[in-house]
């Protein structure tokens, strides 16, 4: 696809907005002009992913990392809602109070996304189930709405960021189960949602001695204990299947079973914390690379596939638990 710098972008926008939905495969003959780095990046972008996979920590990390790009040390110079509510209303006044407010930081707790304000505020965002966002150039705008297959895609645009960076950031999510707000900083402790999150699990206090505390005493399956972000948090249906089979424990098992009657960790919670990390920071490198899709998962979604552990003849089944699916090896897992 030949045409100017500006054409260029504009069908890389349109690229990123497809990633992911029916037909995508269709485009991907007219993207090889592309570098290979424009294109790894398209690939990273959008945290669905292939499959809509609901976004959990390494997909909120990945755009954590983009988002800072365009926003850490830039000023609001306008924010447009399009409606009054996401999964619940937006903050009374919240475009007025982020204007004119720098970005100092952007951090990510569990599965949320928190903007230190220069006014001592911070703006908390959840991407819900379908969320995404997408970081464009300002000046690129006003080509791409005159497209109407772009503005058919956006439709769902639901907050628009405008930075003093000169980009423009768009939060858009069909489902609407996203969620933005402003709270004091010194109030984030007791926010309803990030004040009773368990521990990160990339962090270094996330050891063994902290697992076996939140599993201690819980009598229901530890896939399911997983999920709970009181326990632990970030991890969602996807890293749990994926960092149990790491760590060969089964997703059936009680929670419990890591932990001594006194709280104490038992081998397995050490193995797991071990490969709860693994399976997140490789996830996170992976948005990186090329093989996003043909390396991504150990267990997850390959039911039928021989198991890739080392040794063992298992095939991977999948189950329901919690109305969740979850992908197993029922010969390693134990």
């Amino acid at each position: 696809m030949a045409g100017t710098d500006g054409s260029r972008a504009n069908w890389l926008l349109h690229l990123q907005s497809r990633v992911g939905q029916p037909h995508f495969g269709q485009m991907l003959p007219e993207a090889v002009e592309y570098t290979v780095r424009e294109f790894r990046s398209l690939i990273a972008f959008r945290i669905q992913g292939y499959h809509r996979l609901v976004p959990e920590l390494p997909e909120v990390e990945r755009v954590r990392r983009t988002l800072a790009a365009a926003m850490v040390g830039a000023r609001f110079t306008h924010a447009l809602l399009n409606r009054q509510d996401l999964r619940q209303p937006f903050p009374a006044g919240f475009a007025r109070r982020l204007r004119g407010q720098t970005v100092s930081a952007l951090r990510r707790r569990g599965k949320y996304l928190i903007a230190e304000l220069s006014n001592s505020d911070a703006l908390v965002m959840h991407l819900g189930m379908s969320g995404s966002f997408r970081v464009e150039h300002s000046r690129a705008l006003t080509v791409s709405r005159r497209d109407p297959d772009v503005a058919l895609e956006h439709r769902h645009d639901h907050v628009v960021f405008t930075m003093s960076s000169g980009f423009t950031v768009t939060f858009n999510d069909p489902r609407r189960f996203g969620m933005m707000d402003l709270v004091a900083a010194h109030r984030l402790a007791h926010h309803p949602s990030l004040g009773v999150i368990g521990p990160e699990p990339l962090a270094r206090a996330f050891d063994a001695h902290a697992l076996a505390r939140g599993c201690a005493k819980r009598r229901i399956a530890l896939k399911v204990a997983l999920l709970d972000q009181r326990i632990v948090a970030g991890i969602g249906n996807i890293y749990a299947s994926e960092a149990l089979h790491l760590a060969g424990l089964s997703p059936f098992r009680l929670a419990a079973t890591l932990a001594t009657t006194s709280g104490k960790p038992r081998a397995g919670c050490e193995r797991l914390v071990a490969a709860i990390k693994a399976v997140l920071r490789r996830a996170i490198s992976l948005k990186e690379s090329a093989r996003y899709r043909a390396s991504r998962f150990r267990v997850y979604d390959r039911e039928g596939a021989r198991c890739p552990t080392v040794g063992c003849n298992g095939t991977i089944a999948r189950a329901v638990q919690a109305g969740r699916s979850t992908f197993y090896c029922p010969v390693c897992q134990k």
